[in-house]
Parts: C-alpha cells; structure tokens; sequence
C-alpha cells in the first residue's frame, strides 16, 4: 500500500487547514497516512527555525495575511491570534500517539485538537481542555491520557521528532512520500501527483 508519513505540530494552523484534504487525497489513492505529531520547537532547533513569537515584524504579519488568503480560499475559519496560541503540546501529541498505537482512526481527534485552539479560544495545553476533547470523540478520556503519561507514548513522540528531522523535515505539515518531503499544505496538490504517479 502507498504510504505516506505525515509529520504535523498538535499547534499547528496550517496542519489543520490542510487536514480534510490530506484525507480526501489519501482516499482517493487508496494510500494510508502514518500520523507521526512531533516536538516543533525542537525541530526547529535543529533545523534553523524559529519559533513564531521570536520572528521578524514583517514574517508574522505576512503569515496573518496568507492565513487569511487560505482561509477564503477553503472557506475555513481560523483565527490567526488565539488566545491561547502554541501552548505546550506533548501531551496533546501523546494522546494521538497512543490512540494511534491502539489502532482507532485519529484523524478526528487531531483536528478536533487543532480546532479547539485555532477556532474555540481553548487551551490545548490544559488536560481538562484535552479530557474533553476527547470525551467528545466518544473515547474514555481518563484511559487515553493515562496512556499518554505512559513510556511508549513519550518514546514514540521522541522518535518521532528524531524520525522528522532525519528525513529533512523542518516545519509542519510536512508530508514523506518513497523518501520525497512536501513542506506545507500548500504542497498537498504536488504530493497527490507523487502518489498518483506510477510505483
């Protein structure tokens, strides 16, 4: 089966305007996603990022207005100043990483996450914000944040992270189709005709 590894932020705004339609090209090829969330802040550590806050003047208002130009143009709200922005999200990535292992479907859950803080002004850092997030995706809320404080769920989120980095990724979304990086969801259109093209 194609695979493609998707390596995404739990903070990230463009992962989630990218969401519905990495899932629609995964189902349209019949290409399974592997939901790797990673530690951006390291990344980007390791790769010459920087953190948002700590960007020129000119780079965040740039961002505000083709966040905008995106949002029209997909007819999806995001508000490009949350109150409550970036927070820590190990734990919210761990809550996927352990669901995923489990083997549910957590394409939900994910964006239910990057909605909460990018549309509904909640704090993804908060684990009553995320035993809610989850209670509301109908699974038992206390059971998945109970693994997510478990050893696998914090090794994998490592591994994750080094996994990212050792395959050029630098910045999230980023998506590896057959050792090829798409940066951004603005890639997605350049990923699909990688995966549509003959293996």
């Amino acid at each position: 089966m194609k695979t493609i590894d998707y390596y995404f932020w739990l903070n990230s705004d463009w992962a989630y305007l990218g969401a519905d339609r990495l899932e629609a090209l995964a189902a349209r090829h019949q290409a399974r996603i592997r939901y790797l969330p990673v530690d951006l802040p390291d990344v980007y550590s390791r790769t010459g990022g920087v953190l948002l806050g700590q960007r020129a003047p000119e780079r965040q208002a740039y961002r505000v207005a083709e966040l905008a130009r995106w949002c029209r143009k997909l007819g999806i709200f995001v508000n490009p100043k949350p109150a409550f922005m970036c927070p820590d999200a190990a734990l919210a990535s761990r809550i996927v990483i352990a669901a995923d292992r489990a083997g549910l479907p957590v394409a939900a859950l994910y964006k239910a996450i990057l909605k909460a803080e990018w549309c509904d002004e909640q704090d993804i850092s908060s684990p009553a914000t995320l035993h809610a997030i989850v209670r509301q995706q109908g699974l038992d809320a206390d059971a998945w944040l109970a693994a997510a404080e478990g050893p696998e769920a914090k090794q994998i989120y490592r591994q994750n992270t080094d996994a990212a980095v050792a395959a050029g990724v630098f910045g999230s979304p980023s998506y590896v189709y057959r050792g090829e990086l798409f940066w951004g969801q603005d890639r997605l259109d350049m990923l699909e005709e990688a995966v549509a093209a003959p293996v």
